[in-house]
This record gives C-alpha cells, structure tokens and sequence, in this order.
C-alpha cells in the first residue's frame, strides 16, 4: 500500500495549485482519506478529510475554509486538494494521509 503525493510547487500570493495524491495497493473509497501540513516549526494541522464510501468531505480547517477544497475520483484511486487564494502561511508541506497506508512523503507548497 502506498500514497504518493504531487502538484506542489512556488505560487504567488493570490494564485491556485491542485495537490494529488495517488493511492497503489488498496481503494481509497473505503477509507477515511485525510490531507494534512506542517508549517516550518509548526506542529501538523488537519487541513481536510473525506470519509468513506458515499459520504462527502466532513472536515475543513477554518484556516483554509472556502479557500481549499478536498475530492475524491474513485475511478483514479486519486485524492485531490484544490488550494485557491493561497496565502504565505500556507506554506508547508502536505501529506495525505489514511489508517491503512499511513502517509504519503508529502509534497511542498511555498507561496511567496
């Protein structure tokens, strides 16, 4: 089992990035899927989670409520986290993260 994080990169104020994390070795809709970052020296902040099955997203960090959204393709075993209005304490890195597969290595967001 296996996650794989990308979509990260350097964005300006303002601007948008899509994050996906791609799951190998099991099915992601039957799983709790979580995103979760770590600012520079900062502990990890749940920024999103989605739950199983047919239920929908039933968590979002007030920090990024309205500014990031969270989804699920099934078909892709993809998890995805479309970040708009990115803001400079965005900057951490991202992981997605499940019960079974633990968490992905995590892909860098710096918006600067």
């Amino acid at each position: 089992v296996q996650l794989v994080e990308s979509g990260g990169g350097l964005v300006q104020p303002g601007g948008s990035l899509r994050l996906s994390c791609k799951a190998s070795g099991f099915n992601i809709s039957n799983y709790v899927m979580k995103w979760v970052r770590q600012a520079p020296r900062k502990g990890f902040e749940l920024v999103a989670q989605i739950d199983s099955g047919a239920g929908g997203v039933t968590y979002v960090a007030d920090s990024v409520k309205g500014r990031f959204t969270m989804s699920r393709d099934n078909a892709e075993n993809t998890l995805y986290l479309q970040m708009n209005s990115l803001k400079s304490e965005d900057t951490a890195l991202y992981y997605c993260a499940t019960a079974l597969a633990g968490w992905g290595q995590g892909t860098q967001v710096t918006v600067s």
